[in-house]
């Protein structure tokens, strides 16, 4: 008899506590996940903190977060917390056990291994009562963004063959003469305009003689990256590492540039995270906000195509673009990109063709691969 009303008892207390979880349970929850910081390079670690907390008498004996997060994101060991999953996406679990009024915090240490944009912007919610007669899962919105900027490169390690951005630094060829800096003197031609006589050399030599002006650079730079990595290229890009590089070598110019107060551009006809199949262009800018709206744009590109390059490149010379130094990276020069090339050439412009090719260990592990295969 004593060990039946035991029985009800219990019976009766795991229903009780079986439907005040139903009702209650899943109430006053409060979760929240957020980076360390918005931003790193490859390689950094930071930190994912989780911040869950329980605002109600009532206990919640176990409750598990689920959700996906992309790879590149390696997380340490930790207790408590469970990673699984495919090449591209893991499965991120973490138990948590919560008393009443009761708050935690955990972090979670994480490297970014590559450049790109992670945002973190669902997970599930599962929770359940003591004797696990009970459980409710809770789809969650959230909003938790990591920027992982291009990898840092020597700017001295790109192919450019002609830097005309330096500044005031004189340059051997440009298109427009600077008046304010003179090299020398030089006879006079047809066609010269008479404020240019320099009287005094004109007097001693017994000829006319006008100034001699230098070449100086434009103070204004404009980079162009092609995410295609052939001209028979469709949508698909094959070869992702050769973008990445050029994104690196975009970010390394940019970043010189910027340095040297020359004001810095970026365009590209890959798309990003934020405006889906349209080409990107940031105008050319100066200071710290243009450095970070640089490396932003490009931890958002999308390794895909928007439009092809060569029409890309016929907007540029259509929007009548000019008087900057234009840098093309691009793994080819095709037929259909030499027209606007020129175009750009006529309105005013330097332009320069960096070849985008593999790095000099990756080209050599190719070669050892095919003379392995015989």
């Amino acid at each position: 008899m004593i060990i039946g009303w035991i029985l009800f008892v219990a019976a009766l207390a795991a229903g009780v506590q079986g439907a005040l979880f139903r009702k209650w349970g899943h109430r006053a929850i409060r979760y929240e996940r957020f980076f360390s910081a918005a931003a790193c390079y490859p390689g950094e670690e930071i930190e994912l903190v989780e911040r869950i907390s329980n605002r109600k008498p009532l206990p919640v004996p176990w409750l598990r977060l689920e959700s996906l997060i992309h790879a590149n994101l390696r997380f340490q060991k930790q207790f408590n917390l469970d990673i699984s999953g495919g090449t591209l996406f893991q499965n991120h679990r973490s138990l948590f056990s919560l008393m009443p009024y009761r708050q935690i915090t955990r972090r979670h240490k994480i490297t970014a291994l590559a450049r790109g944009c992670y945002r973190l912007n669902t997970a599930t919610l599962t929770l359940g009562d003591a004797l696990g007669l009970s459980s409710k899962a809770v789809r969650l919105s959230l909003q938790a963004e990591l920027l992982v900027y291009p990898r840092p490169v020597n700017p001295e390690e790109i192919p450019v063959p002609s830097r005309s951005w330096q500044g005031d630094r004189p340059v051997r060829r440009w298109i427009v003469e600077d008046p304010f800096l003179i090299a020398g003197v030089r006879e006079y031609r047809s066609g010269d305009p008479l404020k240019g006589v320099n009287w005094k050399a004109s007097a001693r030599t017994g000829r006319l003689q006008v100034h001699q002006y230098d070449y100086t650079a434009q103070d204004r730079l404009m980079i162009y990256l092609n995410v295609e990595d052939h001209d028979k290229m469709w949508h698909q890009v094959n070869d992702e590492a050769l973008f990445e590089r050029g994104i690196e070598w975009a970010a390394a110019l940019a970043g010189q540039a910027l340095e040297q107060g020359t004001e810095a551009g970026f365009g590209t006809n890959a798309y990003s995270v934020d405006t889906p199949k349209e080409p990107v262009k940031i105008e050319p800018g100066s200071g710290g906000g243009q450095w970070s709206l640089l490396q932003e744009t490009m931890a958002k590109l999308v390794v895909a195509r928007s439009i092809p390059f060569d029409t890309f490149l016929e907007q540029e010379a259509e929007n009548g673009l000019g008087r900057q130094d234009i840098v093309i990276l691009s793994a080819y020069m095709s037929e259909k990109m030499k027209p606007p090339v020129e175009r750009l050439r006529a309105n005013g412009n330097s332009v320069v063709w960096v070849p985008l090719m593999p790095p000099i260990e990756d080209l050599e592990e190719h070669r050892t691969s095919k003379e392995a295969n015989g």
